[in-house]
């Protein structure tokens, strides 16, 4: 699979994401629909911080980072929604960079550690497209808590 359709699939990743939340609000960040639940703001950061993850950890030695205590704190911390939309920004600028910066061949070598253990590093698309649909999807039902109504994200 050439770097080309990698970057289509991101893409594709990125637009429905953005459709989806762009119908919050700079104040909607804070909501969330019960304590100890992710707020607005902290579920697009969780979007954002599992793109990197999921990049990170297919390149990485040693595979996946699995200190998932430690990659919540730093999702717990953020508070607006500018902070998060700038983390899905970043993230994204990222990964496209991750893409082009690899040779085609890279990302047929096979994922190490225990976590797509063997599966080529490519595979790791499709769990960002599985991880940010999820997401997406519990996005659409916090808008309509707050009497917004999501837009279709595909289309």
């Amino acid at each position: 699979m050439a770097n080309e359709d990698l970057t289509r699939q991101l893409q594709a990743i990125q637009a429905y994401f953005e459709k989806t939340i762009s119908c919050f609000e700079p104040a909607d960040g804070e909501f969330a629909p019960k304590d100890g639940m992710f707020t607005v703001a902290q579920q697009i950061s969780h979007a954002a911080q599992t793109v990197e993850w999921f990049l990170e950890g297919a390149f990485r030695p040693a595979g996946f980072d699995m200190d998932f205590a430690t990659l919540e704190e730093d999702v717990r911390a953020i508070e607006s929604l500018e902070d998060a939309q700038a983390w899905w920004t970043t993230a994204l600028q990222q990964a496209y960079q991750v893409i082009e910066g690899s040779a085609p061949e890279a990302w047929d070598e096979p994922v190490r550690g225990k976590l797509m253990a063997g599966m080529p590093r490519r595979a790791v698309l499709g769990g960002i497209n599985d991880h940010t649909a999820h997401h997406r999807g519990a996005l659409a039902v916090y808008a309509r808590l707050l009497e917004r109504e999501p837009p279709m994200p595909y289309g």
